[in-house]
């Protein structure tokens, strides 16, 4: 990941919450060509010491290559827009704010046990804000038993971790003001999470 300093996140909890916060990821990995999924992947563990964990279907290309040991990438995507050079009181280039996770990680294969705890607990984590959840334990057992042989599920160690945030770090608050309220204008929910991270790296009120 290309970090410049100013832009560079490198505090473990934030790093670790930004996961939780953008589950989402891309999940990359060397086949015979570079290789990429996108999947659901939560954390097991704290800040300081933490396990990555998803799954993929058998018929999935990265499938062959999804063994111990393997090395992998996973990226974590944040809120992201363009930033027109209008929106400054002087004239300046345009530019790209965006913030993001990049977790380089070996992979270990899971157990059915392990894929089967890891699946009730993906099910519960995105089912209990709904109004009428259907947890892992609701799903009729024999849909479960014709599904679970054909997915495969894996921890991620993490190796390294790298994190950037460029918000617009260094621009006075005229221009923060300005940026952050044509952001808003667009009524856009990835724009007006761009600005809400924005205005927080600032400080704003």
């Amino acid at each position: 990941m290309y970090q410049p300093k100013k832009y560079k996140k490198d505090d473990p909890e934030f790093l670790f919450k930004f996961i939780q916060q953008h589950p989402f990821a891309t999940f990359i990995l060397n086949g015979e060509k570079i290789l990429a999924t996108h999947i659901p992947v939560l954390t097991k563990g704290s800040a300081k010491d933490f396990l990555l964990f998803s799954h993929i279907a058998n018929h999935n290309e990265q499938f062959k290559y999804l063994k111990d040991d393997t090395e992998a990438l996973l990226i974590f995507q944040g809120a992201h827009g363009y930033i027109s050079s209008s929106w400054y009181k002087e004239k300046d280039i345009s530019t790209w704010d965006y913030s993001a996770v990049h977790v380089n990680v070996k992979l270990k294969i899971q157990s059915r046990q392990e894929l089967e705890d890891s699946l009730k607990e993906l099910v519960a984590t995105f089912e209990k804000p709904q109004e009428n959840p259907l947890y892992y334990k609701d799903i009729p057992k024999k849909m479960l038993d014709e599904h679970l042989p054909l997915i495969t599920g894996f921890w991620c160690e993490v190796e390294e971790i790298k994190g950037i945030a460029k918000l617009h770090q260094g621009y006075d608050k005229e221009d923060i003001d300005s940026v952050t309220a044509h952001l808003e204008k667009q009524q856009n929910n990835l724009n007006s999470a761009l600005s809400e991270n924005i205005k927080k790296e600032h400080k704003c009120k």
